[in-house]
């Protein structure tokens, strides 16, 4: 079934304009893979704040581990990671950054979460229209504080978005999210937040594991904050 899948298909991947027979945009799908194929982070949103915590993923033995940045800070109260092409992340990143910024001197206030995740879909969304250029390929985690209170958003390289109380995305990201389901409660304190998150890390990374590959940050109503990890 998957030859004739293939064999139907050839051809419909070689531009982005393109759909295939059966309505698919196949180089998004491809993207997507990209996505899964990334290593993966989370974020849970809990009773006073988002907790983000991303896997660096350390390759080789004399790399630096805080040479690999996988959270960025967009605002005073918005923070992103993302899982999927590190390069295509880094345009994204500065581009939300000048967004955010000029919000803030044309309305003399910060943009709320979802304005900007938003924008940054629509970047997405522009990448699926047009020949000579390609989908990006990342996913994004956006957390953030505003009026409307504590928000997490996922992202796709199609350009569209959901809010989630608790998400992961990337490598693995289908185990992490079952775990979530089950363990994941309203109003569950920071501490619990960070234990519900390293023991799903312990679980999908298994003998992998170390403290040294996590990033970790959280928004709460006083801005972005890092998080020390409790070793035991």
């Amino acid at each position: 079934m998957a030859q004739i899948l293939s064999q139907r298909a050839m051809g419909y991947d070689r531009a982005i304009t393109v759909f295939s027979p059966d309505g698919r945009l196949l180089q998004v799908e491809y993207a997507k893979k990209a996505v899964n194929q990334g290593a993966m982070t989370l974020g849970i949103v809990y009773k006073d704040g988002v907790l983000l915590i991303a896997d660096r993923r350390i390759r080789e033995k004399l790399q630096i581990s805080e040479s690999i940045r996988k959270i960025y800070k967009l605002g005073n109260h918005l923070l992103s990671t993302f899982s999927g092409l590190t390069s295509d992340a880094r345009v994204l990143v500065r581009k939300c950054r000048v967004f955010a910024q000029q919000h803030k001197l044309t309305y003399g206030e910060a943009i709320d979460v979802e304005s900007l995740v938003k924008y940054l879909c629509d970047l997405e969304q522009m990448h699926t229209l047009y020949g000579g250029i390609r989908p990006f390929g990342v996913s994004f985690l956006i957390a953030g504080c505003d009026k409307k209170g504590f928000k997490l958003f996922s992202t796709e390289p199609s350009g569209i978005y959901w809010g989630f109380k608790a998400r992961a995305i990337g490598l693995n990201s289908d185990e992490a999210n079952k775990l979530l389901d089950k363990k994941y409660k309203d109003g569950m304190s920071k501490e619990d937040a960070v234990k519900l998150a390293i023991d799903i890390f312990k679980k999908v990374l298994g003998k992998d594991f170390s403290y040294g590959r996590l990033e970790t940050a959280a928004v709460t109503e006083k801005g972005t904050e890092d998080v020390n990890i409790e070793r035991k």
